[in-house]
């Protein structure tokens, strides 16, 4: 059966006479997974928007006051209220104690952070995914990636217009099924990672679950490094319209980072040449 990264390249935005929808439908792809609509916001929101992230790897201390008083200094007519709602679409995590803007769900349990203090020293071992906000010309989407710590190899990753659980769980499960398991997986304490369905794939499989202390981004470091690689080294160098140019053009990038793309910490070898001499 093919994984759903094969099923998605089937896809073809320009056929004569089979919508994308159809298409999906055909290769039982969920339209949401699919990055199928961009998520609207009006103009300046979307400027805003794309500035909040670009101001995220410059000032990730800076809370609502802040970016508020600076977002006014450029001269737009801009309340508190606001800027936290847009705070929550790039997912903004101030590095402070008490963060203000992380999305979780109290009834949901939270577990410890394991990583502290832990020796990673072999592929496999643990595994970390987030999510981040994408901006494109008329609208935005969400990234997601699943990364090997040890080798900073990408094992997989989705597009979707929402940050929704099932989302999570069905890029999860592809993760496991085409490289098998780590012995720790960490996320942060969104409520899409802390939610049944997802703790649930991760103990049925015997996966020791770590979660980000709160007001602590830096705790899940390798996975905000390898955002600030995607968005400068790709996306603010590319102005994408719709979500299949978008699509492609993260594949792309995918490929040249894990296969081209040399890392200093890893003795300036391929994330990809790295991962499978070592997990073999």
């Amino acid at each position: 059966m093919r994984s759903a990264d094969e099923r998605k390249k089937m896809i073809d935005g320009n056929h004569e006479t089979l919508s994308v929808a159809k298409q999906l439908d055909l290769v039982s792809i969920p339209a949401s997974s699919f990055y199928y609509l961009p998520k609207g916001e009006s103009e300046e929101n979307l400027a805003i928007l794309r500035l909040l992230d670009e101001q995220y790897f410059k000032t990730p201390f800076y809370g609502v006051m802040r970016l508020t008083a600076a977002l006014v200094g450029l001269g737009y007519k801009i309340n508190h209220k606001r800027v936290r709602r847009l705070m929550q679409i790039v997912d903004w995590k101030t590095i402070y104690r008490e963060p203000k803007t992380t999305i979780d769900n109290k009834e949901h349990k939270k577990y410890p952070y394991l990583l502290r203090n832990l020796k990673i020293e072999r592929c496999n071992q643990v595994w970390a995914t987030d999510i981040t906000y994408i901006p494109m010309k008329t609208g935005f989407m969400y990234l997601m990636a699943v990364i090997d710590l040890h080798s900073r190899y990408v094992l997989h990753w989705s597009l979707s217009n929402t940050m929704s659980a099932e989302w999570c769980v069905e890029v999860l499960k592809e993760t496991i099924s085409k490289h098998g398991k780590p012995e720790i997986f960490n996320t942060d304490q969104g409520s899409q990672f802390t939610s049944d369905a997802f703790v649930k794939v991760l103990t049925d499989n015997e996966i020791k679950i770590s979660m980000d202390g709160k007001g602590r981004a830096l705790d899940n470091i390798f996975i905000e490094r390898l955002w600030r690689s995607v968005k400068y080294e790709h996306i603010y160098l590319n102005v994408y319209e719709d979500g299949l140019s978008l699509w492609k053009g993260l594949d792309g990038y995918f490929r040249f980072y894990n296969q081209e793309r040399p890392h200093q910490s890893l003795n300036y070898k391929t994330p990809a040449g790295y991962y499978y001499t070592k997990a073999a």
